[in-house]
């Protein structure tokens, strides 16, 4: 595979799991070295010693992005080991499901604080450095965004803010030469995804495997996500060749978004 992202800097959130590990392990993999952010050291130290497989210099940063503190630690976390960037990855962040009824503010609130406001402050405090290197921001929403669901309402409502502040951004990216777009994964197969599985073929009376059949036959696609499906879409956004892509929102789900945006 050609190095497309030799010399560059790249911080993923989220990066020690799922999405954000592919992704990490991707642009590594291209040529990039990388800083990957996320909560647990021992999941970040599991991953950093994966990725170093690729050749590449893997830094790590074990912080907590609802704050503006732990934002903070990861620019001074980068000051201090790579002291530039040129990519950024805002990937952190999971929202929790739910009767509207039975959902508290602290809910709600906790959703908004790690995978919007940790982007939106995280960002607003690369920004300098992503503009002096002409860098690039992609940002990890999800298709929830553009479909609303009554059992889904936080999710929806804060991929909706995420993807609303990433248009916005993409503006001001024309000004400052620094590339944005959003990616929209659908349903991906990660951990996470499993354990909501398990959890709801038991409720249903079913197996894990007949559930996600369901959800496929449902949605109308060939398959669920996998992580290298977003992974292989985010090193292409951040390649030259990309470069004339600006503000988009692309969908990775399989064809289950019917819509037009």
């Amino acid at each position: 595979m050609a190095e497309n992202l030799a010399g560059k800097v790249a911080v993923v959130t989220g990066g020690s799991r799922g999405i954000g590990r592919a992704i990490a392990q991707r642009l590594a993999t291209e040529g990039a070295d990388c800083l990957i952010v996320a909560r647990t050291p021992e999941n970040l130290a599991t991953a950093a010693d994966e990725l170093a497989a690729t050749g590449r210099r893997i830094e790590t940063c074990a912080v907590d992005l609802r704050s503006l503190e732990g934002c903070e630690a990861v620019q001074g976390r980068l000051d201090d080991t790579f002291g530039r960037i040129d990519i950024l990855v805002n990937c952190a962040g999971a929202t929790q499901a739910g009767p509207f009824l039975d959902l508290s503010d602290d809910v709600w609130q906790d959703g908004f604080d790690l995978k919007f406001w940790g982007a939106v402050r995280l960002t607003r405090l690369l920004w300098p450095s992503l503009g002096e290197a002409k860098g690039t921001v992609i940002n990890i929403v999800g298709g929830f965004a553009r479909t609303p669901a009554a059992d889904f309402m936080i999710g929806g409502a804060v991929n909706a803010a995420f993807a609303n502040f990433s248009k916005a951004l993409a503006g001001l990216g024309l000004r400052d030469d620094v590339n944005v777009n959003t990616v929209h994964p659908g349903q991906t197969v990660t951990d996470r995804l499993d354990q909501v599985f398990e959890t709801r073929a038991a409720q249903a009376g079913i197996t894990p495997d007949e559930f996600q059949q369901k959800i496929i036959e449902r949605q109308g696609v060939r398959r669920l996500g996998k992580p290298d499906d977003v992974a292989a879409l985010v090193a292409f956004l951040c390649s030259p060749e990309a470069r004339h892509i600006q503000g988009t929102a692309i969908g990775v789900d399989g064809g289950a978004t019917s819509g037009l945006f």
